[in-house]
């Protein structure tokens, strides 16, 4: 099995690091939104390792990406420009941030924990958009000033009178640097999420999937096993948090609203729970959709149908419209309906459909033509 996971985990990785090559022939290879898969994709891979593993879901996740931001952004101010101290603050004190708060959550199981998580979440934005102000900065977010105190880079602005951006021991991580900063470590998260869904603590997190309370009665504690998986899975979403602020330099409280926690939660749904590349591939589905048919207009639309007649035209255009555009979502809807009804494990569930039909097909094939060379 662990020969077929380095496989896996060999494809994945030249999958993700050649992205700026192929994805172009989608409209998607500018480093903006490629920087948005490798990192949302690292999000919801997190997020797997807890809900897809345990069952456990958690509406609250946010509050770590914000964690994750803010201590990243701090970083920037206080230490130095280079990523490297900021991304490992960022995912330590998001791991100590879900230790505190999965402590108290995991009491619960069930709806009662998903409540919890998503009060724990909106207390956390609350704190930051207007009681935490001096650290958060509120509705205005953090950002980088002239007067940052950098003990280990310098601090002001530079030479040429711009504010300094992040960089990785002097490379500066713009552009195609920033994607292959970020799609580095989502390939290491990926590589330690396959590790752990085959070891001995993943066996276990499977088992409380499958059934916890047979677990208890057996005198199992389950629950710094559940506690373990809270803490990763936070860890993963500070450290998407702070790739943000490496990408980006900016940390604001809507990265910690419920409509976050809600959008790796429909990521992981529309990719496959429980999947090793479900939740990447729901990430990269929702960001696409976000980015390219938010960007379509009335202008575009009628250019790509303009081999229709114009009386077609006329009707047809308004009608796709509403699916692009500001109504990007409502596809997105759609798009989440027909998974959940004719495919509940998501994307990965059709792709096994997809290869178990085409080997039937090729079985029956081989079959036939047996039996055609018996006679």
């Amino acid at each position: 099995m662990q020969m077929k996971d380095n496989i896996l985990v060999a494809i994945f990785a030249a999958v993700i690091l050649t992205m700026p090559i192929w994805a172009g022939a989608v409209g998607a290879g500018y480093p903006d939104l490629l920087q948005k898969f490798a990192i949302f994709g690292l999000f919801a891979i997190g997020f797997n390792i807890l809900f897809g593993f345990t069952g456990y879901l958690s509406f609250g996740h946010a509050a770590f990406l914000g964690v994750g931001s803010y201590t990243a952004m701090w970083s920037f101010k206080l230490l130095s420009m280079n990523a490297l101290p900021a991304v490992i603050l960022a995912t330590l004190l998001s791991g100590i941030f879900a230790a505190a708060i999965g402590f108290v959550a995991l009491r619960r199981s069930g709806i009662y924990f998903s409540i919890l998580t998503l009060a724990f979440a909106q207390m956390c934005y609350n704190l930051a958009y207007s009681v935490l102000t001096p650290v958060t900065m509120g509705e205005t977010g953090l950002t980088l000033a002239a007067d940052d105190p950098r003990i280990f880079g310098g601090a002001g602005v530079e030479a040429g009178g711009a504010l300094p951006s992040p960089d990785f021991f002097g490379l500066s991580l713009s552009g195609y640097n920033g994607f292959y900063f970020a799609a580095i470590i989502l390939v290491i998260g990926f590589y330690i999420s396959v590790r752990l869904y085959r070891s001995s603590f993943g066996l276990m997190l499977l088992a409380v999937k499958s059934n916890q309370n047979r677990m208890n009665y057996t005198g199992l504690n389950t629950k710094p096993y559940l506690l373990s998986a809270f803490v990763i899975s936070g860890m993963y979403a500070g450290l998407a948090g702070a790739l943000m602020v490496v990408i980006d330099p900016l940390a604001g409280a809507e990265r910690m609203q419920w409509t976050a926690s809600g959008e790796v939660v429909l990521m992981t749904i529309l990719g496959g729970v429980g999947t090793l590349l479900g939740p990447f591939i729901g990430a990269v589905t929702i960001k696409y959709f976000e980015n390219i048919f938010s960007a379509f207009n009335d202008a575009v639309l009628n250019q790509i149908f303009d081999f229709l007649p114009d009386f077609i035209q006329v009707i047809w255009v308004p009608f796709a419209s509403l699916f692009v555009g500001k109504g990007w979502h409502l596809t997105l809807g759609v798009l989440f309906m027909l998974v959940v009804i004719f495919l509940p494990g998501g994307a990965m569930e059709g792709f096994r459909l997809l290869k178990e039909k085409l080997f039937k097909k090729n079985e029956d094939a081989a079959e036939t033509a047996k039996a055609g060379g018996t006679e």
